[in-house]
């Protein structure tokens, strides 16, 4: 059921009106005395989660008992991080998801389901896990709140993703995560319907049908003037809530293009990108609309680690971002690497396949570090000189001397990619 929607690819909804519209799906959903809120961490801070997630504790007050991050593997939020992202709240309410230990196993999707999902390329069986704390609670709401945005495992963000990946154990996220790299994530980015959401929603419909979920879902883009604007507000229980977010952000959130980009400069916010864990959507946002030859450069001011997680971390300087044949190749002979799928599908996710290069210009990575992994190094001085995020524009760019660049902002707020590859 729908509970709230409203907006368009044109719409810039208020403050006021997204307490309106949360208020009116809440007043909808009748008394509710234990409520548990699970909104994205700071990575998503632009998806208005937070701002969604006070409004709910202001509703809901003391009944909103306890809010969870859905992490995933990324690092626990810190204090100065829940201050700025969910004014009001207090903090004795959150609690960290330890994606390795603190799970429940609801059910297990079957192989031959997963067979069949994936033409035949996989046929693992896949657990449905979620936070002990959402299956075992005792909460007669979970409010699951977040953005739908283009996503490279799963086509596009949130809905059932938000549970089963963000509050999942390590088994159902490595396991998912490889499914959507093998079955490649150009036949999935930008598309709701896909192997990886049809096996979420197996989940849900066989593994929890008993648990109050309603999700909150934003669909946010970015304004002429360079704001950003929450262009949609859907509210409901089920997967058409979710279809018709996805079908906004569709409008909103892909720039598709006539003809390939020869050369890319994509800026990653320090406060927000400290991995290439995260910082890799420069790529995989990207790659779909950049030239065979072309070249990416990836202006990461914040960047300190590859991987979130420390196991994670010493895959990647191990193995490095060399594409899906040689990713597959060494997960043949490595135990450490078939141990974290998810890792190896991060490992294809962030390469070029060897279509166009990558320079990163990390803020606290050296040289050696950065070429060990299978990226171009260049200093983030000499490029924030060259190419200084404060006077280029979203787009087409030309510089003095006549060089010609493509500039994004913050790849998480879209898909970039050539028509003729979405439509």
């Amino acid at each position: 059921m729908i509970y709230f929607q409203q907006g368009s690819e044109t719409a810039a909804l208020t403050k006021a009106e997204l307490q309106a519209g949360l208020y009116k799906a809440l007043d909808r959903l009748g008394n509710r005395n234990r409520v548990i809120a699970v909104p994205p961490d700071f990575t998503r801070f632009h998806s208005h989660a937070g701002m969604l997630t006070s409004m709910a504790y202001t509703y809901y007050g003391s009944r909103l008992t306890d809010v969870l991050p859905a992490l995933g593997t990324h690092s626990p939020m810190g204090q100065p991080q829940i201050h700025t992202m969910f004014p009001g709240v207090p903090h004795h309410l959150f609690r960290v998801h330890d994606w390795r230990n603190d799970v429940h196993t609801v059910g297990r999707v079957p192989g031959e389901v997963v067979a069949e999902i994936t033409d035949n390329l996989l046929s693992y069986d896949w657990p449905a896990q979620l936070n002990k704390l959402i299956s075992q609670g005792g909460h007669d709401l979970i409010l699951s709140i977040g953005q739908v945005v283009p996503h490279e495992v799963i086509g596009m963000a949130n809905y059932n993703k938000n549970l089963f990946v963000g509050t999942g154990g390590a088994e159902a996220i490595n396991k998912s995560h490889f499914i959507g790299a093998v079955y490649g994530m150009e036949r999935l980015m930008g598309k709701a319907d896909n192997p990886v959401r049809r096996l979420l929603n197996y989940a849900s419909e066989h593994f929890i049908p008993h648990l109050p979920v309603v999700y909150v879902h934003t669909v946010v883009g970015l304004q002429e003037n360079g704001q950003l604007a929450v262009r949609g507000l859907f509210i409901g229980d089920d997967e058409e809530v979710f279809i018709r977010a996805a079908a906004l952000s569709v409008k909103v959130n892909f720039t598709l293009l006539e003809k390939p980009l020869k050369k890319v400069v994509v800026y990653l916010d320090p406060e927000e990108y400290k991995s290439t864990w995260l910082g890799n959507k420069s790529i995989y946002r990207t790659r779909m609309a950049l030239a065979d030859e072309g070249e990416l450069i990836v202006l990461a001011p914040g960047v300190k680690e590859f991987g979130e997680d420390a196991e994670i971390d010493r895959l990647i300087r191990k193995y490095g971002y060399t594409g899906t044949s040689q990713t597959l190749g060494k997960l043949k002979d490595h135990e450490d690497l078939q141990n974290n799928l998810g890792a190896a599908a991060h490992l294809i996710h962030g390469s070029s396949e060897g279509r166009f290069s990558i320079t990163y210009c990390p803020g606290h990575l050296s040289r050696h570090e950065i070429e060990d992994v299978g990226f171009n190094h260049a200093s983030l001085a000499a490029m924030l000189t060259r190419y200084n995020p404060e006077s280029l524009k979203e787009g087409f760019n030309t510089l003095a001397g006549g060089e010609e660049i493509y500039f994004i902002s913050n790849p998480a707020l879209g898909l970039w990619s050539l028509k003729s590859k979405i439509l």
